[in-house]
């Protein structure tokens, strides 16, 4: 129902600090796959009526949602900083592979 608030809580922190993270790092590649899950799942919640347009907003009490953002949110979250650490290390290997084979 909230998972989303764990990567959006991460999109915010890294949008903060974005001018402090080198740009061989791609921080906008992190923000781009962390504020696309955030929307993909707001929609989904929105559509399956986990999430309203009023107050409250979630139609469940906090103490079903703390429990979602741990065991879902907090891993999705993880995995979306894993992929991106790939991207980062397979992007860097990039000139290193290039000047190996001649430029090919």
């Amino acid at each position: 129902m909230a998972c989303f608030l764990a990567p959006a809580t991460a999109a915010v922190a890294v949008s903060a600090a974005k001018s402090k993270i080198p740009a061989r790092y791609h921080p906008e590649r992190l923000l781009l796959m962390l504020w696309g899950g955030v929307l993909v799942l707001l929609v989904d919640h929105i559509a399956s009526g986990e999430v309203v347009f009023y107050f409250p907003f979630f139609t469940r009490g906090w103490n079903e949602i703390w429990p979602e953002i741990v065991s879902v949110g907090v891993p999705m979250a993880l995995v979306i900083l894993a992929v991106w650490g790939i991207m980062v290390w397979v992007d860097g290997r990039k000139p290193q592979q290039q000047a190996e084979f001649g430029g090919r």
